[in-house]
């Protein structure tokens, strides 16, 4: 391993706020990934894509990464387009809340949200540059699954859009 993955990488959550890290570090493994992409006209389109989540930082972030579709080089996914990106998950004891960084250099999608734990769920908002509300949520969460909703609110409209369906499964090797 190299200086800087010995460095970036962690064996697990950091003593200080572990309690709190476990919101985002039971994700930390590989999983596989059935992507459905939804429309605004109704259509849809589903391909398979794997995520990988890892303790980072002295255990202080959780960091993963999503590609999709798997394997990386496909054509474009049609609505989502293709995705070869990493999410940065940082705990800020400050505001009892999580830190959310989105980067996807190929697409140059970059977003940045607030994410709380919510009943069973996790859920992340934010906003993009051009004013729409993002709200990313991790529902259904288990050991060995969870599902993902990718939706936006533009400014105008009154009602979430959903944009992007995941459903992933733990790997098993």
């Amino acid at each position: 391993m190299t200086d800087f993955a010995r460095l970036l990488h962690a064996d697990g959550p950091n003593p200080e706020h572990a309690a709190a890290l476990q919101l985002y570090g039971r994700f930390v493994g590989d999983w596989d990934a059935e992507i459905t992409a939804h429309g605004p006209d109704g259509t849809t389109h589903t391909t398979s894509g794997e995520i990988h989540f890892g303790w980072v930082l002295e255990g202080r972030a959780v960091q993963d990464v999503w590609i999709i579709p798997r394997p990386a080089g496909f054509p474009a996914f049609p609505i989502a387009g293709n995705w070869y990106g990493t999410t940065l998950r940082v705990y800020d004891p400050t505001l009892d809340a999580w830190r959310i960084s989105w980067f996807d250099p190929g697409r140059s999608v970059f977003r940045q949200q607030i994410g709380r734990p919510h009943r069973n769920d996790i859920v992340q908002e934010g906003t993009t540059d051009a004013g729409e509300l993002t709200r990313w949520s991790f529902t259904e969460i288990s050991e060995d699954f969870f599902h993902w909703l990718g939706e936006i609110k533009p400014a105008s409209a009154t009602d979430w859009r959903l944009v992007v369906d995941v459903r992933a499964k733990r790997c098993r090797g």
